[in-house]
């Protein structure tokens, strides 16, 4: 059920936090501290705020943040957003050799970078995903860190737009 940014803009902390916390993957924190720069005129504003948050948090934080991501394809406990994007992507219907190629190219991933593969996956197909993955395998740590952040970006952005409606009146 969609919730209006006048609402929002209205709430308590907390209230917001238990609203919206989950739009970061198991980081509530970045809208903790967005509440204190309320009222938002859009949720564009909104997002532009979450943004610099991140990007103004130390890198253990940042980093954390990624960390908070499940590997694409993995059949482990997910938040109910994750698994919902998963399965719009079709990455619950992999077939044991897709099952196996993910496995296998998210430990590559991780192993050379330390995080997980995120890519925002709405749009995406098991196979258009697959492929991005093995071709991030090869970029350069730093690279990947800040692509993640976009990703993470985007997700957030659409999971905003799914539970945001209209415009602020303030």
């Amino acid at each position: 059920m969609k919730i209006s940014l006048d609402v929002i803009n209205q709430m308590d902390k907390q209230p917001m936090v238990d609203k919206l916390g989950w739009i970061f993957e198991h980081s509530p924190w970045i809208i903790e501290q967005a509440w204190e720069a309320r009222p938002f005129p859009s949720s564009e504003q909104l997002m532009r705020q979450c943004r610099q948050i991140v990007e103004r948090s130390e890198l253990s934080r940042q980093l954390e943040l990624i960390c908070a991501h499940p590997d694409l394809g993995a059949r482990l406990k997910m938040t109910e957003a994750s698994v919902q994007e998963q399965q719009g992507a079709g990455l619950d219907q992999l077939t044991p050799e897709e099952y196996e190629a993910f496995q296998s190219c998210n430990q590559e991933y991780k192993d050379k970078f330390g995080i997980p593969f995120i890519i925002a996956v709405r749009g995406h197909d098991r196979q258009s995903i697959l492929s991005n993955l093995r071709k991030r395998i090869d970029g350069d740590k730093e690279d990947e860190r800040q692509v993640a952040l976009a990703e993470i970006f985007k997700i957030a952005q659409l999971r905003m737009e799914d539970l945001i409606e209209g415009e602020s009146l303030v």
